[in-house]
């Protein structure tokens, strides 16, 4: 079996390749991955006013259906707040009912397990289009209990929920120079 060789292309090369499958999971749960985090900004809707959001991509392992991407919005607004808490468990950044500074440098790379289902709508061609959305985040401890085999969990330290600020030592008064 023949294994090819990563290379740069050039300008003028020729392509055969289609782009990575599509892969629908079935409804269910599944360990995820956040591979990428990105900061936006909603522009506001019926039922929700403008706010900040996360734009999170998970590459979620879908065993033998295999590894499916998807895209996640997670809306900085108290009415979202129970699923912004539900994120942060599942990735083993809070406990329930603890309160915590949300720590953004640590969503990368972290793994935890949601539940998924399928979102069917229809495209601004007519097209009826389906698509994998999570419908909940799991507590870190399901994704303990299906880590299995070779998975190990990510080390993540926990947030601080120490809402104090430090002590500084030797008499130094921070502030501007």
């Amino acid at each position: 079996m023949s294994q090819e060789i990563e290379r740069e292309l050039g300008w003028d090369d020729e392509i055969e390749k289609s782009g990575p499958e599509f892969i629908l999971l079935p409804e269910g749960s599944y360990n995820f991955r956040v591979e990428k985090f990105e900061r936006g900004r909603h522009t506001g809707s019926a039922n929700l006013p403008a706010c900040n959001k996360a734009v999170l991509t998970l590459k979620v392992d879908g065993g033998e259906h295999g590894e499916a991407t998807v895209t996640n919005n997670l809306f900085l607004h108290s009415k979202t707040e129970g699923f912004l808490s539900a994120f942060f468990e599942a990735i083993g950044q809070k406990k329930e009912g603890e309160r915590v500074k949300m720590n953004w440098n640590m969503v990368i790379g972290a793994v935890g397990r949601c539940e998924l289902e399928i979102n069917r709508f229809t495209s601004n061609k007519g097209n009826e289009i389906e698509n994998n959305q999570v419908k909940t985040f799991l507590p870190y401890e399901e994704y303990l209990k299906h880590a299995g085999g070779n998975q190990q969990p990510t080390q993540q330290a926990p947030f601080p929920t120490n809402t104090q600020p430090p002590q500084q030592q030797g008499g130094f008064t921070p502030g501007q120079f």
